[in-house]
C-alpha cells in the first residue's frame, strides 16, 4: 500500500534510508533540511502486509527519487510520476529505477555512472600532512582552481558567496593542497546530512599531478568524514578513475541512474 508520508512518518522514513546512508544521501538530505512535506517536496511510502515501509519516493522539485531494498510497488510509483505534470526528471540506483522505468512515459534522456562508498579506508602510506582544511577564505581562490581544470571548467556555477556560506554551515567541506600559498589539488564534499556526504571536485592542476595530491585530500576528507560517523560515497565516469578510489577503500555499490522526461 502506498501513502503520501508526514512529519509523523519522518522517523520510520529515516530508519529506512539510513541503512544505506550512501545509497540514499540525497534523500537523507533532502528531509533533514525539508522535512516530509513542502511546496516543493513530497515523500510517499510503500508498506507491506505488515504495514512495515518497504520503500521510499521522494519528490523534490520536478526529480523523483525512489528507494527500495526489495521488491515495491513499482507501478504505483510509476503513477505518481505520471500524473504529476512538473515530473521532468527521476534519479536513483539502477536497481530500483529499472523496475520502474517500464511503466513511465518515454524519457528524453538517460544517463549511468558509477557509484561508490568507503565504508572503510585501506592501510595505505598516505601522506596527508601536506593537506588543509579549506576556510571560508580559501573560496574564492578555490572556486578559481576548479575553473582551471578542464573537465571543471564549465560546471563551476557558484558564486564565491554561495561557497562561503556553504563551508560556514557545513553543507561541504574541502581538502587543500598549497604550493606557494597558491592551490594546486583539492577534494571537497557537498551534500552533507548526518549520515553520508558526497565527495566531488578530486582535481590536481597539469604540473603537480604524479605526487599523490589527490589521494591525500581524498584520504583525508574520508577519515575526518569517519570520525564523525558519516559514509563518504562518490561518483564516477570510468574504471580507470574507479581503480583510484578502489585503492583507498572504496567500493562500488552499483549503477546511478539519471533520466530526463
Amino acid at each position: 500500500m502506498i501513502r503520501q508520508l508526514s512529519a509523523n512518518d519522518q522517523e520510520i522514513c529515516l530508519q529506512l534510508v539510513k541503512q544505506k546512508p550512501a545509497e540514499n544521501l540525497f534523500i537523507i538530505g533532502d528531509i533533514e533540511a525539508f522535512g516530509m512535506e513542502t511546496d516543493f517536496q513530497r515523500v510517499w511510502g510503500d508498506f507491506n502486509e505488515q504495514n512495515e515501509l518497504i520503500a521510499v519516493l521522494l519528490k523534490y522539485q520536478e526529480n523523483y527519487i525512489p528507494y527500495a531494498n526489495s521488491l515495491f510497488d513499482s507501478v504505483g510509483f510509476a503513477e505518481i510520476m505520471n500524473n504529476d505534470p512538473s515530473f521532468k526528471a527521476m534519479s536513483g540506483l539502477k536497481t530500483v529505477t529499472e523496475q520502474i522505468e517500464p511503466h513511465l512515459r518515454p524519457f528524453r534522456s538517460k544517463r549511468e555512472t558509477y557509484y561508490a562508498k568507503g565504508s572503510s579506508l585501506k592501510g595505505l602510506k598516505v601522506n596527508t600532512d601536506v593537506t588543509e582544511i579549506a576556510t571560508v577564505a580559501d573560496a574564492q581562490n578555490l572556486l578559481a582552481f576548479l575553473k582551471e581544470i578542464p573537465e571543471f571548467k564549465h560546471s563551476v556555477p557558484q558564486t564565491v558567496e554561495k561557497k562561503q556560506r556553504d563551508i560556514e554551515s557545513g553543507f561541504s567541506r574541502a581538502v587543500l593542497v598549497k604550493s606557494n600559498g597558491e592551490i594546486v589539488a583539492s577534494a571537497s564534499t557537498t551534500a552533507e546530512n548526518s549520515a553520508s556526504a558526497m565527495i566531488v571536485g578530486v582535481a590536481t592542476l597539469e604540473a603537480y599531478k604524479h605526487n599523490g595530491y589527490a589521494t591525500a585530500c581524498v584520504y583525508r576528507l574520508c577519515s575526518d568524514l569517519h570520525l564523525e560517523g558519516k559514509e563518504p560515497c562518490l561518483f564516477y565516469d570510468n574504471p580507470a578513475a574507479g581503480a583510484i578510489y578502489k585503492r583507498i577503500g572504496f567500493e562500488d555499490i552499483g549503477l546511478w541512474m539519471m533520466y530526463g522526461y
